[in-house]
């Protein structure tokens, strides 16, 4: 499949069946997040793989809705910002290497035929209790991973003449 068909394939699933992700798939995808680029390939990230069964109302504290816990699987993916790299001006890019770490895991699920749904509106308090995250790691993320039950919406995007600009702002 092509970049752009895989692009165009990937949507927010929000239905889940229980069926268990392979472990070959569940490696190709952390892989693949493995070999996303960072800010100076310095990596300030990890992936928690949260398995859901037994786990269901625990992790409802983090997002309180049904089908986050329908599926076998969620990852929580974490930034290290003390790690991160920081632009001159005090940037600090811990946000923008853990959004490309995700982008590379949802699309790689995406080609094995897995689901997923970024979730960034989440309790970052109770992640951090839920999850034992120690001092200096970062919830940025969330998805939930595995076999889509529902079929995907019809895509609602801008047209390219309203979001690229050429050379200059104006």
């Amino acid at each position: 499949m092509d970049f752009l068909e895989l692009a165009r394939q990937r949507y927010s699933v929000r239905s889940y069946k229980r069926d268990e992700v392979e472990k070959g798939k569940l490696e190709r995808i952390l892989e693949a997040a493995r070999l996303a680029p960072t800010a100076v390939n310095i990596q300030p990230f990890q992936l928690l793989v949260i398995h859901t069964a037994g786990r269901e109302a625990e992790l409802l504290k983090i997002y309180n809705k049904k089908w986050f816990v329908q599926p076998p699987i969620v990852i929580c993916a974490c930034g290290i910002p003390g790690k991160n790299w920081v632009r001159k001006d005090g940037k600090n890019y811990n946000d923008v290497d853990v959004a490309i770490v995700m982008d590379h895991l949802i699309l790689a699920a995406t080609a094995e035929g897995l689901g997923t749904c970024w979730i960034g509106a989440f309790n970052p308090v109770a992640a951090k209790e839920v999850l034992r995250l120690p001092e200096g790691v970062e919830p940025i993320a969330f998805t939930p991973l595995g076999y889509a039950a529902d079929r995907p919406p019809v895509k609602k995007r801008k047209p390219l003449s309203e979001l690229v600009r050429y050379e200059k702002w104006s």
